[in-house]
């Protein structure tokens, strides 16, 4: 048997463990979600997500455990992420893998969640070559992340006001689409027109590489409001096509001036936003215009799991950087960072 990595995610709201082997062979994912407890309230309640991680996790590490087929006495090192995420929820997967390691005697390893994200990647494809560029997306981030090489992140660009999944999630709100927001709106552009409305494209100050959603969101609600009140009929296949098309043409954009400035030949796509199908196309297709390959993960790994945790943890049980039992959570950790 290999290196055996116990992953453990409790960010936000999905409790989950997974076994991963020489950071390549998963042999359990397991996923508690709470969406259907947070829909009623069109998002996360960090309380109610507090106590359900608390409810979770001892079941949801044993289920990965026997998935997989070890016991506590095979795994090598436990990996959790500690940060950036809500403080409730993150302290819940923190002590579980502090009591597991202490008891244990085994590595503690501390795993910023953005980390994780970037490294659901190297589970699908362990030989991509350093340098690399990650646009990171997801509900609470919209980061350009610059990698030399493996564990060495630099940040150049990121989001000033909402992040894309946060805009998502609050357009759908608006529109009635329900919660989470991003895949409703992925399937109702499908059918829409991308220039049947004409939203504002926030690229800020020339060679910027920062994002700002704020005002194509503000634009948005603007839109339904004034129907609102005239009594027009809106189109919403049409809305959430052009309100997609907005989002994805300045996170391209600005992916593609980010690959010319470092000389990548590879870009990564990581967080819940990456499975987004019109992301993914238009990404492609610029990149191809300019010589670049692009990566995303499996649609499994782009939401929360712990599988890009273990993954993340493997490669710093490598290198020996371990946390201390100390380790505490870190609700803004920066990327690249360590706070122990």
């Amino acid at each position: 048997m290999g290196i055996i990595i116990l992953g453990i995610e409790t960010s936000c709201d999905e409790t989950s463990a997974a076994v991963l082997e020489d950071g390549v062979t998963l042999r359990s994912n397991i996923i508690a979600s709470q969406v259907a407890i947070h829909q009623k309230f069109g998002g996360v309640v960090p309380e109610v997500a507090s106590r359900k991680h608390l409810e979770n996790v001892h079941p949801v590490l044993m289920e990965a455990l026997d998935q997989a087929g070890v016991t506590l006495q095979d795994i090598d090192g436990i990996a959790v992420t500690y940060g950036p995420g809500l403080v409730g929820a993150l302290l819940v997967g923190v002590a579980a893998a502090k009591a597991m390691a202490y008891a244990l005697d085994i590595p503690l390893i501390g795993v910023n969640h953005l980390e994780g994200h970037i490294a659901a990647n190297f589970l699908a494809r362990p030989d991509l070559e350093f340098p690399l560029l990650c646009l990171v997306v997801s509900g609470g981030h919209s980061d350009l992340v610059y990698m030399p090489h493996r564990g060495t992140y630099q940040l150049l660009g990121r989001t000033r006001d909402d992040a894309a999944g946060e805009a998502f999630d609050k357009v759908a709100r608006a529109m009635g689409l329900g919660y989470p927001g991003g895949p409703l709106i992925d399937r109702l552009a499908q059918s829409g027109n991308p220039q049947a409305v004409k939203l504002p494209r926030a690229f800020l100050e020339e060679g910027s590489l920062d994002f700002s959603f704020s005002g194509l969101k503000s634009a948005v609600l603007n839109y339904l409001n004034r129907a609102a009140m005239l009594k027009e009929e809106v189109n919403m296949a049409d809305l959430a096509a052009s309100f997609q098309q907005a989002t994805v043409e300045v996170l391209v954009e600005k992916t593609i001036l980010a690959a010319g400035q470092t000389g990548v030949k590879t870009i990564m796509l990581a967080g819940g936003v990456a499975a987004n199908g019109g992301l993914r196309h238009l990404l492609q297709t610029r990149a191809a215009e300019i010589g670049c390959q692009v990566v995303f993960p499996p649609l499994r790994l782009c939401t929360d799991n712990a599988a890009m945790i273990a993954c993340a943890g493997y490669y710093k049980y490598l290198r020996g950087d371990f946390a201390p039992l100390t380790l505490n959570a870190v609700p803004a950790l920066p990327l690249g960072e360590e706070k122990y």
